[in-house]
């Protein structure tokens, strides 16, 4: 299965929709947000993508009200809180904001992937049987906006980076 991980997207629309456009047309299955969305408006956004969507909120939640109630009008969204921990197909996931986290979560030689943000940097590595995958942001704050595409059977990834 094909997974796309974006992080940081901090209310870019425009970024946001591009990920998701190309997610669509790489026959990604689900999505996965690292977290900072922020404005409930996004999830307009984010329920473009035609699968699951899982995501998390960062150290920038926004309204957290208003997001949870908008969220009833959209069953294929899946907000966790400030984590998740998931098994999809026996693959164990971890969804964590900080890297520091999800270094931690590594070392304990229980999940498969562990997905995170924050730091706005792009960043793949290995802790022991875990490969740890921070998309960069879609922000483009720090550089140009960017997200990975992996396929979680083959562990192959690809990191996709927005042109202006």
């Amino acid at each position: 299965m094909r997974v796309a991980i974006v992080s940081d997207s901090h209310d870019r629309i425009d970024h946001l929709e591009w990920a998701i456009e190309e997610s669509t047309k790489r026959e990604v299955k689900r999505l996965f947000h690292c977290g900072d969305l922020i404005s409930p408006f996004m999830l307009l956004t984010l329920a473009k993508f035609p699968g699951p969507v899982d995501f998390i909120f960062g150290n920038n939640k926004g309204d957290i009200f208003l997001l949870c109630k908008l969220l009833k009008d959209y069953p294929h969204l899946n907000l966790h809180g400030d984590e998740a921990f998931l098994e999809i197909e026996g693959i164990k996931i971890a969804l964590v904001h900080y890297p520091k986290i999800a270094e931690q979560l590594a070392l304990g030689k229980k999940f498969d992937y562990i997905f995170c943000g924050h730091t706005h940097k792009f960043k793949v590595w290995e802790i022991g049987i875990t490969l740890i995958i921070n998309p960069g942001e879609l922000m483009g704050k720090e550089g140009p906006p960017s997200f990975v595409i992996l396929d979680l059977k083959t562990k192959q990834w690809e990191r996709l980076t927005l042109n202006r």
